[in-house]
């Protein structure tokens, strides 16, 4: 009876030990938070995924599914015209001149992460930081919040809500002297 319960001791240990093993093995081989947006940079500065409407799936690789229907959305229905993003969304500007530009890791933890962007734009100290949540082996990014206390998202979803108001409209028949109704001037 001994001999069972060490086996099955044994057996729980292994299954454990291998276990622990793969899931560490599957988190070295997860791009990294810091990654994810450095590599939305780089991209950046070849072919923003910002703006365009040729390729969705270029939008897709970075950013979580509502913040990248977001961004895809505004480039879609503004066309030649300024959507809801009036600048860089990944510099916070419309005019740049960046100088100290550094990327790095905030907070990791098992549901979301956070990467810190800081540089001077003409001379003026600024921090984006950047919200992400898993997406399989990689990190997609759900938020960036900009030092003005805006986000991204907010941005985009305070675009989209429905700005309507009613307005009376008032038609006059010229030349009617008052038969079709009440006479005006």
């Amino acid at each position: 009876m001994k001999n069972i319960k060490l086996a099955l001791l044994i057996a729980i240990m292994l299954v454990g030990l291998r276990t622990a093993a793969e899931a560490q093995m599957s988190m070295a081989r997860r791009i990294s938070p810091r990654n994810v947006v450095v590599n939305l940079y780089s991209q950046h500065k070849r072919r923003s995924p910002f703006f365009q409407t040729r390729n969705r799936a270029l939008v897709d690789r970075y950013f979580s599914k509502e913040l990248a229907d977001l961004i895809w959305e505004d480039a879609r229905s503004s066309g030649d015209e300024v959507g809801a993003l009036h600048g860089d969304p990944l510099f916070d500007a419309q005019d740049m001149q960046i100088k100290n530009f550094a990327i790095r890791e905030g907070t990791v933890g098992a549901q979301a992460a956070q990467v810190l962007v800081t540089f001077r734009n003409f001379g003026k100290p600024q921090q984006l930081d950047f919200r992400l949540v898993p997406a399989g082996l990689t990190w997609k990014i759900a938020d960036i919040a900009y030092d003005d206390g805006e986000s991204l998202l907010g941005l985009l979803k305070r675009d989209r809500v429905d700005v309507s108001q009613q307005v009376k409209v008032y038609l006059i028949a010229l030349d009617d002297n008052g038969k079709a109704g009440k006479k005006i001037g």
